[in-house]
């Protein structure tokens, strides 16, 4: 069963196939892939696949990316979250993620949602190191990333773009 989280102002809760057209709004939306590849979905029956290794990794490992909601309107805001990344780097981590829609940009929502989900990982599954990437020129994402305490090890290559790679370990976490 992965967990629900509260924090001040959202609710993570698990991606289902009842979220399929609002992840196809986010992952649709060029400028939120601006730094992620720049492959936007072009069509809804994309979102199948992606929710599918969601669900996927709660059964496997316990863990995945949440929901984002709104705890007043009750809205879609994007998603945060630990994954059991295997297809990045040459070695499986515990990684720190979050995609926001474009419209919450600047609100802190990132920040907020991942320190629950670093918090969680810390805690309920007693991790001792989680890592992160993001892409160098992605002032926002790296800036949040540093907010939380991960600390920048090295730049490498991926999907032809360079990427900082950050790592945190639970004595060195801010909680």
């Amino acid at each position: 069963m992965v967990a629900t989280i509260h924090t001040e102002r959202f609710v993570l809760r698990p991606l289902g196939p009842k979220d399929a057209e609002d992840l196809f709004k986010l992952d649709s939306d060029p400028e939120v892939h601006k730094y992620l590849g720049n492959r936007p979905l072009s069509h809804i029956g994309q979102v199948t696949p992606i929710l599918e290794g969601i669900i996927k990794q709660y059964r496997d490992n316990g863990i995945g990316r949440w929901a984002i909601v709104d705890r007043i309107s009750g809205d879609f805001i994007g998603w945060s979250g630990l994954k059991y990344e295997m297809g990045i780097r040459s070695f499986p981590y515990y990684d720190l993620g979050y995609r926001i829609l474009r419209k919450h940009w600047g609100r802190g929502v990132a920040t907020e949602t991942a320190h629950a989900a670093l918090n969680y990982g810390w805690e309920q599954l007693e991790l001792e190191e989680i890592n992160a990437a993001a892409h160098v020129e992605n002032k926002a994402s790296n800036r949040v990333l540093e907010k939380l305490g991960l600390r920048m090890v090295e730049t490498f290559k991926f999907d032809d773009g360079l990427h900082n790679w950050y790592s945190i370990t639970r004595r060195n976490s801010i909680n």
